[in-house]
């Protein structure tokens, strides 16, 4: 009986040595891969990666990890027109199958799911918010987007007339959705300011469209909603390089 119980503590401290290692194993790996990020995209800051499941070095020797969370702040992401850039204010990713080399100087995610968010006060510099001709005499600009409710972007309307702005700021409600690596803002239906302004003319301010020319890892656009803070974005990807 001694002997059992001597072996059976021994097989608890092994366990929990087993335990320490597997998880000072996984800081390890998740400040690497942190740091290969961080390289891969250029980013200025480094971002969160957590690797999740349990035990973390079976996986490792099976050479794949099965869940592997990855979140970047304030990404700057290109747009196509010149050098301009759009600030992402969160992208939280989930990585499955993330396949990897010894040193993790690269890694490939079989699928990728994840949001990314646009604050309004960003997606604000891709619409019309210096005075445009609406037709002689008449001029708007947007002047503000916020969250509308539903779903929806509530874009507010400064319309000047022969020099002199309205009494009232003009309120729009607009759907917001993707198609391809394009956010498009439409407006559901032009307000009555009093004058009467040709449709084209009026959509010229209203609706107003923002490229994403590309994303961490190559993730794709999927759809996109209205929310609090700015517009939610989700993405989705496959094969996607994390690192290398």
């Amino acid at each position: 009986m001694r002997a059992l119980r001597i072996l059976l503590v021994v097989v608890a401290i092994l366990g929990v040595l087993f335990v320490i290692a597997d998880r000072l194993a996984v800081n390890f790996a998740e400040n690497e891969a942190a740091d290969k990020v961080r390289s891969s995209e250029g980013l200025a800051d480094t971002p969160d990666v957590s690797i999740h499941g349990f035990p973390f070095l079976t996986q490792v020797m099976g050479g794949e990890l099965d869940d592997v969370e990855i979140g970047i702040k304030d990404y700057l992401a290109p747009t196509g027109d010149g050098a301009r850039t759009i600030r992402i204010d969160d992208i939280e990713a989930h990585m499955k199958g993330v396949e990897f080399s010894g040193d993790y100087s690269s890694a490939t995610a079989k699928t990728a799911t994840g949001t990314a968010t646009i604050g309004y006060d960003e997606l604000l510099k891709a619409a019309k918010n210096e005075p445009t001709r609406v037709m002689p005499g008449v001029t708007a600009k947007v002047v503000g987007l916020s969250d509308g409710g539903n779903g929806k972007v509530r874009m507010k309307v400064d319309v000047t007339v022969r020099g002199t702005s309205l009494s009232r700021t003009v309120s729009v409600l607009s759907s917001v959705t993707v198609q391809g690596d394009t956010v498009r803002v439409h407006a559901d239906s032009l307000p009555d300011v009093g004058i009467q302004i040709a449709e084209d003319a009026a959509r010229s301010v209203t609706d107003f469209e923002q490229k994403i020319e590309q994303l961490p890892g190559g993730v794709k656009l999927e759809s996109v909603r209205a929310a609090k803070d700015g517009v939610e974005i989700s993405v989705r990807g496959s094969n996607v390089r994390l690192a290398g």
